[in-house]
């Protein structure tokens, strides 16, 4: 029996660049990067998320409101990337000229 011709190509088409996706995925994650960079920028704050933006929460009864402890009840919190940017920024302020 004669082995089929096919299993040459089956192994040339599995053998793929797997570089060019690598490159893909990298400039899909700079790209996601940079609008999420923006985002912080021109929106520095997001809904608190113990209270859902909202400035309180239950009390451990479930009966009364409470004002929220980690917002000080203003229902905004700084965004994670908004720190790394004040974080950069006082570190360029800081150097020596």
């Amino acid at each position: 029996m004669v082995p089929p011709a096919a299993t040459a190509t089956l192994l040339a088409a599995t053998n793929s660049d797997h570089g060019s996706l690598y490159g893909w995925l990298v400039l899909a994650a700079l790209v996601w990067l940079a609008g999420y960079l923006a985002a912080c920028w021109f929106w520095p704050f997001g809904h608190c998320r113990a209270c859902h933006g909202t400035g309180r929460r239950r009390s451990p009864s479930g009966r009364a409101f409470r004002h929220c402890r980690r917002c000080d009840a203003s229902g905004e919190r700084l965004r994670i990337g908004r720190h790394l940017i004040n974080y950069l920024r006082a570190e360029y302020d800081r150097r020596p000229r």
